[in-house]
């Protein structure tokens, strides 16, 4: 929080980022819920889902542009009125004559469009954040902006709700566009500021094909002793944490005594405690474990996480709650503390393509974890797919400390004799 109350570039990138989110998370409402009241609504409704999902699933491309791209700030500026042009368009077209599946399906493109944009967008956002805080404070300010962020995303599907009581799905969109409108000028404030003090700075890009680039990032991933390894814990880790919630909601839907007054009302529960264990793991959490190492904060989620899968099997609810609280607080730890490592390991040309595939290796663990362990649930029952999540945990816990135990010893290798 230090680094975001004395760095006003910082701040006012991280505005901008916050009013993206918030303005997405209204409009994304607002069409699920137009969806939702069409004819065959479920192919509807599954139509926006994957065009929401395929632009995460190729960050790695975006943040290969991205790092191609020599003048960031002013890209930045530039996407952000596309995209408050795209949603204005949009506000418009809910007031013409277009209507049902011919509406839908030309939203549901602009909003894929302003998606990919917005991808883009983040990856530009990258480097200059460690350009603005430096790159050994990445952490603590990633951390507190994510943890804010999420926040925010939980209050706006709140506000989102009831505007929708409200507004009109023209005016949603047109409340979106503004924050892009409004996000687009503190870029170009901080972009102005930056080169300001940095008028004759040049800026590197990378020169190599995308294929190239890759590789060079694992390569590099590679040398830093365990990091490689720590990637693929903590994704398995963000798998799990996602696994838990269908499976707990099979659970409580067998088992009354798991209510808390409603079945909606637990499972709401339960999605919100993750996300403020999540958003103070990011914020305040990266702040108090700031010397802990990676391998000490996954170790303790990785106990965390068995924790959990006992507590649900004992059908517990109040330890449940705790328990995912916890999860998501390292969770939410972890993921600055990884960003640290990252922006320290690799070539600060590649860094978005860098984060891009990190991130792509993360949205893919969450959605194919879940697949197998509901699979094992639907198939020979709720209880096996949780035993088996134990022993993918107690897994996960042996290779940590294996490879913790690896890089001491290669570390002190290297230390030079006294």
């Amino acid at each position: 929080m230090g680094i975001f109350l004395k760095n006003k570039n910082y701040r006012k990138l991280s505005f901008a980022s916050w009013l993206s989110s918030a303005g997405d998370i209204l409009f994304y409402l607002a069409l699920m819920t137009y969806a939702s009241k069409l004819h065959n609504y479920t192919l509807a409704i599954s139509l926006i889902s994957i065009t929401e999902a395929i632009p995460r699933l190729i960050e790695s491309l975006s943040g290969y542009y991205a790092d191609r791209t020599k003048n960031k700030f002013k890209m930045i500026v530039w996407l952000a009125i596309i995209r408050f042009i795209l949603y204005l368009i949009v506000g418009l077209l809910f007031v013409t004559n277009i209507a049902g599946w011919n509406l839908i399906l030309i939203v549901i493109g602009i909003n894929f469009i302003s998606d990919i944009s917005g991808m883009y967008s983040g990856g530009l956002t990258t480097p200059l954040i460690v350009n603005l805080v430096g790159q050994n404070e990445v952490a603590e300010a990633t951390g507190f902006t994510n943890g804010i962020s999420q926040i925010i995303s939980t209050v706006a599907q709140f506000v989102g709700s009831v505007l929708l009581l409200y507004l009109s799905y023209s005016n949603l969109a047109i409340v979106n566009a503004l924050t892009f409108l409004f996000a687009g000028l503190l870029y170009a404030s901080v972009g102005h500021n930056y080169l300001k003090t940095h008028p004759q700075e040049d800026v590197a890009v990378n020169q190599q094909g995308f294929f190239t680039t890759l590789k060079s990032s694992f390569s590099q991933i590679k040398k830093a002793n365990g990091l490689l390894t720590v990637i693929s814990v903590i994704a398995l880790l963000n798998g799990i944490l996602m696994t838990l919630e269908p499976l707990i909601s099979i659970v409580v839907a067998g088992n009354k005594s798991m209510l808390i007054g409603t079945y909606t009302f637990t499972i709401a529960l339960i999605g919100a405690v993750d996300s403020i264990g999540f958003a103070l793991g990011s914020a305040i959490g990266t702040i108090i474990f700031k010397k802990a190492s990676l391998f000490v904060i996954s170790l303790i989620d990785t106990i965390i996480s068995a924790g959990t899968t006992l507590a649900i099997i004992n059908k517990n609810i109040i330890a449940t709650l705790i328990f995912i609280t916890l999860l998501s607080f390292f969770a939410g730890v972890a993921s600055p503390k990884m960003m640290q490592w990252l922006v320290s390991s690799v070539d600060r040309t590649i860094l978005s393509s860098s984060v891009g595939a990190l991130n792509t290796i993360l949205q893919i663990a969450g959605p194919l974890m879940t697949a197998i362990f509901t699979s094992i649930a639907s198939a020979i029952g709720i209880n096996y797919a949780l035993f088996a999540l134990i022993i993918v945990s107690v897994t996960v816990f042996a290779i940590i400390l294996y490879v913790m135990n690896k890089t001491k010893k290669a570390q002190a290798n290297m230390q030079p004799a006294e």
